[in-house]
């Protein structure tokens, strides 16, 4: 079996420029990095990381805790995650909470018996448990999409600006019954989303009717029931934010269930771009997240926590942008 000094003298470096290359303790030349991987790759050298980990108290290894990973937002995170990742030499354990406190802390507490070196984690609505877990037991950890404390490391886009400039969107074409379906009570992005729409409204010279505001759980089932809500209200609204892309898929299904057309009888705006947006008919306008570039963030915030663990919390917000296709009337 090779040995590393046998990678050494293959490439022609010393022992130490291949622990640097294995471990990414170093930066290391291009070529000379390249050189140790050609020699890896031909020795058939395999890096013993149980046996480093035992040494160093590090295993190399990231935790990511986030629900409904099918979910396509979730998925394009997960994927920013997964490369920056993979490019900083860790190994991913990924597990699901399902939003739900009591799994969250059973998911926080089987990653940090893998011993991983840090966590990224999507937070429930609830998290006081988990977060006790984590404070008592020091887990690097990093919040993303949904804001805990600015006491902890955290990313997520940006979510008031962006609803306010939908809800004005919609006002511009002469709605003034514009209704929201919201998500889960009690998560950030929801909390800042109804704020967001108060603003739009307030800029457009429009009323806040609460009636209009109706909760969709974050979820296709939940947003089709707001939805029927919605329209069997005595003058039901004549526009639609929906607050994120499961919930659009919801109000589309209920606006088809009961004959409306887009944007025809409804107009209609979602918070989350996703692929097939591109691909309804009308085409859907929309806020699009920079996914990817939240979870690489996420990664870029627990690598510089792990190497300064004593340094300031950070909480980073990315800029979104806003899509304009013909779900709102527009000609796109």
């Amino acid at each position: 079996m090779a040995t590393m000094a046998d990678v050494a003298r293959h490439a022609g470096v010393s022992v130490a420029t291949v622990s640097h290359v294995l471990n990414a303790t170093r930066p290391v030349r291009p070529a000379t990095r390249d050189a140790v991987r050609v020699a890896i790759d031909e020795l058939g050298y395999t890096h013993n990381t149980l046996a480093r980990s035992l040494v160093t108290s590090r295993t190399k290894s990231i935790g990511l805790a986030v629900s409904a990973i099918s979910n396509p937002y979730f998925t394009e995170i997960f994927q920013g995650v997964e490369a920056s990742t993979l490019q900083a030499g860790y190994s991913l354990l990924i597990v699901d909470p399902h939003d739900d406190p009591e799994h969250e802390l059973k998911a926080v507490r089987l990653l940090h018996e893998r011993r991983v070196d840090g966590m990224i984690v999507a937070p429930s609505a609830a998290p006081g448990a988990m977060l006790d877990h984590l404070d008592r037991m020091k887990v690097p950890t990093v919040f993303l999409d949904r804001l805990v404390d600015d006491a902890y490391d955290q990313v997520c886009a940006e979510n008031e600006a962006p609803m306010a400039r939908l809800v004005a969107h919609l006002a511009e074409r002469g709605h003034t019954r514009i209704a929201l379906i919201a998500g889960t009570p009690g998560l950030s992005t929801t909390t800042e989303r109804v704020a967001g729409y108060r603003t739009g409204l307030a800029e457009a010279g429009l009323p806040y009717r609460p009636e209009l505001v109706v909760d969709g759980n974050s979820q296709a089932a939940g947003a089709e029931r707001a939805t029927h809500h919605l329209l069997g209200l005595d003058r039901p609204p004549t526009a639609l934010v929906t607050a994120n892309n499961a919930m659009t898929i919801g109000a589309l299904q209920a606006l088809r269930a009961t004959g409306r057309s887009v944007p025809g009888d409804m107009a209609l705006a979602c918070f989350d771009d996703f692929s097939w947006a591109d691909l309804f008919e009308p085409r859907l306008t929309a806020i699009a997240q920079p996914s990817r570039d939240i979870g690489a963030a996420a990664v870029g915030l627990l690598l510089d926590r792990l190497a300064d663990p004593d340094r300031a919390p950070r909480t980073l917000r990315l800029p979104c942008a806003f899509v304009h296709r013909g779900s709102c009337g527009c000609t796109d």
